[in-house]
């Protein structure tokens, strides 16, 4: 639900700008990215951290 919110809010190409992850820039999709996100912590703290800050924003 994290990563399908975040793809629609930003699309694949902005994502791989803001986070430095492989998975998002070449050849993304969303099962390949839960698998890498799944067994590495770094990187799933950066989404997270990412989304938390999305859901701050106020909505326009």
């Amino acid at each position: 639900m994290i990563l399908e919110h975040l793809v629609a809010q930003h699309g694949w190409e902005q994502l791989g700008r803001m986070i430095n992850i492989r998975c998002f820039k070449y050849d993304p999709s969303i099962k390949s990215s839960l698998q890498f996100l799944r067994r590495t912590p770094w990187a799933r703290q950066q989404v997270e951290a990412l989304y938390l800050r999305d859901k701050a924003k106020p909505s326009p």
